[in-house]
C-alpha cells in the first residue's frame, strides 16, 4: 500500500511555465533514467519506476499481486504557482487512472492534489475519485505549514466526505539545509516529519473533528508510536502549551488511523501492533526505492505472529483503509 511511480515521459514543465524546478527524465540509456530536478541532478531510477509489467513480474516473486501506487513526493511541487501545480497533478493523475483501468487486478491509485490552495484542492480531489482513485497522498507539511493550518481543513472534510483515503507522506524535510550529510534528511527528518503531521493532526483537532476520516502514516508513522510516552507526557505536563486546541489526550488516538509496517525491525514492529492494534497495520514497501522493504514483508513470515495477524498486515487492513472489496481482487 506504500509504492511509487511516475511516467515514463514528462513535459518539461520548467520550460512551458517559465520558471522553477520542475522534475523531469532523462533517459541516459535503457531502462534508467536520471531524474533532473531543473538542471540539477536529482537521481537515477529504474524501469521499474514507470513500467507496469517490469513492476507485476518483480512484485510476483515477493507473491505480491495488488500495489497501491502514487506519485513520488518530490513530485507534489506545492511550491510553485497554484494552477501550475494543478496541471502536474491532473496529468500525473491521468497517468495513475489509465494504469488501474489497463491493469485492475494488479493496482489501485492515490492522487496527489495542490495542497497550496484550497479551491484547487478539492476539485482535483473530486476529480480523483471521478477517474477512479481510491484517495490522495499528501506531504507531511505544506510549504512549511502545518496539516492542523485552517486552509487545509476543508480539504480532509471532502476527503471524509468523499470516502477518500488519504497517505501522509513525509517531505520537505525539517532542517533539510543543515544536515544534508550522511543522507540524514531521510534518515532522521523523515521520521521527524510524520511524527509532525500525527501530532499536528491530533493537537489540532482534525482527527476529533472528522472522526471517519482514513489516514494511513509511511514509514510505521515515523518517530510518533516510538515516542508517543514523551508526547502524552508534554500533554499532561504542560497542556497550557499542547492542549490548546484539543483537550484529549493523544494516546487516546492511538488505534484510530493507521500506519505502514515499514520499520526494517521485527522488535519495532512487535511493539507498533501491540501500540496501534494489529488491524492497523499494512503492508509498505516504499518500491522501488532501496531505503524501503524490498523484498516486501518478508521479515513479518519469519516473525511468529498469528496467520490472522500476517493475513491483516498483508492484504485486509489496506482494503479496510481504501474502503475496497478483496473479492474485486481475486
Amino acid at each position: 500500500m506504500h509504492t511509487h511511480i511516475i511516467p515514463e515521459k514528462l513535459p518539461r514543465f520548467t520550460d512551458k511555465f517559465g520558471y522553477g524546478d520542475f522534475i523531469y527524465l532523462d533517459h541516459h540509456k535503457p531502462g534508467f533514467a536520471k531524474m533532473m530536478k531543473g538542471h540539477k541532478f536529482f537521481r537515477e531510477i529504474e524501469a521499474n519506476c514507470w513500467d507496469p509489467q517490469i513492476r507485476i513480474d518483480e512484485y510476483a516473486g515477493n507473491k505480491t499481486q495488488v500495489q497501491v501506487v502514487c506519485t513520488i513526493p518530490v513530485m507534489f511541487s506545492y511550491w510553485a504557482k497554484p494552477a501550475d501545480t494543478l496541471e502536474l497533478s491532473r496529468f500525473l493523475n491521468d497517468d495513475l487512472a489509465q494504469l488501474v483501468a489497463d491493469h485492475p487486478k494488479h493496482y489501485i491509485g492515490l492522487g496527489t492534489v495542490p495542497m497550496q490552495d484550497t479551491e484547487l484542492a478539492i476539485q482535483e480531489l473530486r476529480r480523483c475519485k471521478e477517474i477512479g482513485l481510491v484517495g490522495i497522498q499528501i506531504g507531511s507539511n505544506i510549504n512549511d505549514l502545518n496539516l492542523n493550518e485552517p486552509q487545509f481543513f476543508p480539504i480532509f472534510e471532502a476527503c471524509q466526505e468523499l470516502g477518500m483515503a488519504v497517505l501522509v507522506h513525509p517531505w520537505n524535510m525539517m532542517g533539510f539545509d543543515s544536515m544534508e550529510k550522511y543522507w540524514l534528511p531521510w534518515l532522521v527528518g523523515m521520521p521527524a516529519e510524520t511524527s509532525r503531521a500525527i501530532c499536528s493532526l491530533i493537537f489540532g483537532g482534525v482527527f476529533e473533528r472528522l472522526p471517519k476520516l482514513r489516514c494511513n502514516f509511511a514509514h510505521a508513522g515515523g518517530s510518533f508510536l516510538p515516542t508517543i510516552g514523551r508526547i502524552e507526557h508534554g500533554y499532561n505536563c504542560r497542556p497550557d502549551l499542547v492542549a490548546v486546541d484539543n483537550d484529549v489526550n493523544p494516546r487516546e488516538y492511538l488505534g484510530k488511523f493507521w500506519v505502514d509496517c515499514i520499520t526494517h525491525d521485527p522488535v519495532m514492529l512487535k511493539y507498533i501492533l501491540d501500540t496501534v492494534g494489529t488491524n492497523k497495520v499494512t503492508l509498505g514497501s516504499d518500491y522501488p526505492f532501496p531505503l524501503g522493504d524490498l523484498d516486501i514483508g518478508a521479515f513479518i513470515e519469519e516473525m511468529n505472529l498469528d496467520k490472522e495477524v500476517v493475513e491483516g498486515i498483508f492484504c485486509d487492513n489496506t482494503l479496510d483503509w481504501l474502503d475496497l472489496d478483496k473479492k474485486d481482487y481475486l
